[in-house]
Parts: C-alpha cells; sequence; structure tokens
C-alpha cells in the first residue's frame, strides 16, 4: 500500500497569506546510467503515465514502415504523440491522417468531447453542432492506432482491446523503453478508452531518457525516437496547443527539452543534451501543479534561457482570482523547495 503522505509538499495554493491547500508529490531524475541523480519522495510510487506514454505507442507505426507508406508528415506524428485542444488546426491534421489511411472519423473509439478552449467549445454551439470524437485530445493517437491497423490489415473495430495486434505491440515496446519485464506492467484503461499501463516513477523518468537518448537501442529504433523527438519539436502546436504548457515550453526551449504531460498529475520530461529523464506525479491528480514543478526544476538545473525563464514565469507563480476578477491569492513551489543538481 502506498503512502502518499510521506511525500513532499511540492506546490502550495495560497489565499492571501494563507496556505489553503497544497499538492504532495514525487520528483525523479535518472542520468544516462539510470542513476537517481535527484529525486523528492518514493520514487517506486506506481502510478499511470496515462497520456506521457503517448510517444511510445507510437512506434509500432514508425517501425514497421506504416508512417513511411502512408507518407505522413512530421506535423502529423506530432499530433500523434499530443493530448491536443481540439483547435481548428489540431482538426485539420488528424482528418488529413484519415483522408492518407483511407477511414473516416466514426472508426474513432476514443469517445466525444467538447474543445479544451472555451471560445471554441462556444462555437461549436453555436453552430448548432455536437462535439463528436475528432475533437477528443487523443484522437491524434487513436488515428496513429488505426493507420498501424490498416496497414497491417488487421481490425479496426477492435483496435482498442488489451489483446489487439497492435497494443500487443505497444506493450513489448513500453517494456523495452520503461525498463520493466511485461509481466509486472499493471493494466488499466486510459481515459480515451486505449489500454494503459502502470509503472514506477523511477521507470517513467527512465522512459524519457531513453527517448532522447536512445543509444542502446538499435539503429532503426534509435532513429523512430528521433524521428519523434523531432517532430513534436518542430510542431511543438500539435503537441497541445494554446495556452498550453507542453506547447509553450517546447516553443521556447526548442530541441533541448521534450515534455509530456499526463492526465492525474503526471508531466516527463527529457533532456537530449544533458542524457535526463524526468518524471513529476502530483498525488492529488490536480491538473496544473505539475507544472509548477517543472518550470521551477527547468530553471533551477539551468536548462531554460534567462529569456525562456522569463516567458514561463507564470507556471512558477500563478495568481489566482474569483468570478469578480479580484486576486485572492497565488499557487506556487515552496521557496524552501530546490531543484538544483
Amino acid at each position: 500500500m502506498q503512502n502518499p503522505a510521506c511525500n513532499p509538499v511540492l506546490v502550495e495554493s495560497y489565499r492571501g497569506p494563507v496556505v489553503e491547500s497544497f499538492h504532495r508529490g514525487v520528483v525523479c531524475v535518472v542520468d544516462e546510467h539510470n542513476n537517481i541523480i535527484y529525486q523528492q519522495g518514493n520514487v517506486e510510487q506506481v502510478c499511470y503515465p496515462r497520456s506521457a506514454l503517448k510517444f511510445f505507442q507510437q512506434l509500432p507505426l514508425l517501425l514497421s514502415g506504416a508512417a513511411d507508406h502512408f507518407g505522413f508528415s512530421e506535423e502529423e506524428l506530432a499530433v500523434m504523440c499530443g493530448s491536443h485542444n481540439g483547435e481548428a488546426e489540431h482538426l485539420r491534421v488528424v482528418r488529413g491522417i484519415f483522408q492518407k489511411i483511407g477511414l473516416d472519423e466514426s472508426a474513432l473509439g476514443c469517445g466525444a468531447q467538447a474543445p479544451t478552449l472555451k471560445q471554441d467549445a462556444q462555437a461549436l454551439i453555436k453552430a448548432g453542432l455536437e462535439p463528436s470524437a475528432i475533437y477528443n485530445n487523443c484522437s491524434g493517437k487513436h488515428a496513429g492506432f488505426l493507420a498501424w491497423c490498416v496497414y497491417h490489415k488487421q481490425p479496426t473495430d477492435s483496435y482498442l482491446q488489451a489483446e489487439h495486434p497492435l497494443h500487443v505491440e505497444i506493450k513489448k515496446w513500453v517494456s523495452l523503453f520503461y525498463e520493466i519485464p511485461e509481466s509486472e506492467l499493471q493494466i488499466g484503461l486510459d481515459g480515451c478508452s486505449a489500454p494503459i499501463f502502470a509503472m514506477p516513477v523511477r521507470n517513467q523518468a527512465i522512459a524519457y531518457r531513453n527517448l532522447v537518448h536512445p543509444d542502446k537501442f538499435e539503429l532503426e529504433v534509435a532513429a523512430a525516437c528521433r524521428r519523434i523527438t523531432q517532430a513534436v519539436s518542430n510542431y511543438p502546436m500539435m503537441i497541445a496547443g494554446s495556452k498550453r504548457y507542453c506547447s509553450d515550453l517546447m516553443r521556447v526551449a526548442g530541441k533541448s527539452v521534450i515534455g509530456k504531460t499526463g492526465a492525474d498529475g503526471v508531466y516527463c520530461i527529457g533532456l537530449p543534451e544533458r542524457k535526463l529523464g524526468i518524471c513529476i506525479k502530483i498525488d492529488d491528480g490536480k491538473m496544473g501543479p505539475q507544472y509548477h514543478v517543472a518550470q521551477k526544476l527547468l530553471q533551477d538545473c539551468g536548462v531554460l534561457s534567462p529569456e525562456a525563464c522569463e516567458e514561463l514565469a507564470h507556471y512558477i507563480t500563478t495568481p489566482q482570482y474569483n468570478f469578480a476578477g479580484n486576486r485572492t491569492g497565488l499557487l506556487c513551489v515552496p521557496e524552501s523547495l530546490s531543484f538544483r543538481f
């Protein structure tokens, strides 16, 4: 039985001068030899990477030759790895994938979801339209799944079943990159109905180190990793969207940082130049505090330029306002917490 109460407070929420609530969690940083060079909390704590798994879920598409067969662009590969807002640009790219594979949006099994941004959701209502699966933040990932199925002539109506050949293949690569035996991977159902695997926070950091420093793998596998990281670096808008940390971070950081959020308070980072992998998990699952931790960590360890730090500073300390527009407090990383390593 895990005891999150033993984990340190990583983010505090102030109302006036008082800490009204706080968020405990885990931080793990590993080097190229799997050594833990920094940690806060229990790095053996098991959780699901959620959408931070997406980079690895697209490896079969690249390694099978399916991506080249359909001529997918970097922009299309990026949205397959993304958790997008359902903005117009995201819909355009996902629909382009469906055109190439000869399926339509009705094949999506991820479920309907309203666009993330309020103005986009309101525009849909004004147009008299209902949210559909194409707006789901995981529709790009699912389009990649379906592309694999079409290429391999596998069933598309059962593509989300754990025993489907696609997910058998994905599990193999997850085991390899997260460096954990397949038999130890605990399986669950993600928010988009795809199979998802749980593992310790430490292994999630290892996986992102392997992604950005894939030298231990065969040349073909290493090349697939580089295609993924290059695609999301070149098209950061596809990984999330407007007003989203993943996109903002990679837009200003360039190729020096690969970052991906996961639901329930997960954030994973790969630092290619330093050959480091990082995993952050907020215990209560609140979405948002993990970005405060990620930004403070990247700033403390000197990865980002002063200009990038300034542009992203609101992710470290975020003012809080009520409905009348009055400032009530702020959300921030405790001043006593340092992420220097």
